[in-house]
């Protein structure tokens, strides 16, 4: 493997643990909008332009949810 697939499992595994764990705290959504964000960036390191962008906006719609839950406290 190299290091940039070691990244991408990385960015992966993390965006599926913190999407499980997220009606736990609304930290978890923000580890996901970040875990997302590192998806984006493997995405476009890869050459997979296509994924980094669904990527990055996924990180933008998580920000927002994390912005939304901590206002409905």
């Amino acid at each position: 493997m190299t290091p940039l697939s070691i990244f991408g499992l990385f960015a992966v595994t993390a965006m599926l643990v913190c999407y499980s764990l997220e009606a736990r705290s609304r930290w978890f959504i923000l580890a996901f909008a970040g875990s997302c964000a590192l998806g984006s960036v493997y995405g476009f390191l890869q050459g997979a332009w296509p994924f980094g962008l669904v990527e990055a906006v996924w990180s933008v719609v998580a920000l927002r949810r994390w912005v939304l839950a901590g206002r409905m406290k």
